[in-house]
């Protein structure tokens, strides 16, 4: 009876969390500021994953001795990302992981597209994450040099 109940409690605690963590995202899709980030050159598609695309982004290069934390970003006028560690008039907090060689990861490195379609995302210029309050960011699309989301 005991272990019924405990696997019950635990899986209660499993779902729960789940759940908080879609609406989490959820409320950062719908809410969070649109940030672009200027995408790195990389190669533009794994072969191993089917339609995947590993992003790089231009301002992924960081010193720092801490292994998670939060930086400043400073925007232009139209929300694309110019330089990270500096506060300025216009700037966000993002959270990062840092990968070690200076180089850090907003949690959004990877976008899958449908199958055929990868034509259309080979000239993506921009990365774009939703960031909400607390930092947290979610990728929402790629973007073309326009700032106009590739669909």
């Amino acid at each position: 009876m005991y272990k019924k109940l405990l696997l019950i409690v635990n899986l209660i605690l499993f779902l729960g969390y789940g759940v908080y963590a879609i609406m989490h995202k959820e409320k950062t899709l719908k809410d969070g500021q649109l940030v672009l980030f200027k995408l790195a050159p990389v190669d533009p598609r794994s072969l191993m994953q089917g339609d995947y695309m590993t992003l790089n982004y231009e301002l992924s290069e960081l010193e720092t001795k801490n292994r998670i934390g939060l930086v400043d970003v400073s925007l232009d006028s139209n929300n694309v990302a110019t330089s990270l560690g500096k506060k300025s008039a216009k700037s966000i907090i993002i959270k990062y992981h840092s990968l070690g060689y200076s180089r850090i990861q907003f949690g959004a490195e990877s976008y899958f597209f449908q199958e055929g379609t990868v034509g259309k995302y080979e000239n993506a210029k921009y990365g774009g994450l939703r960031i909400d309050e607390s930092g947290n960011s979610v990728l929402i699309g790629l973007f073309d040099e326009k700032r106009n989301l590739i669909q």
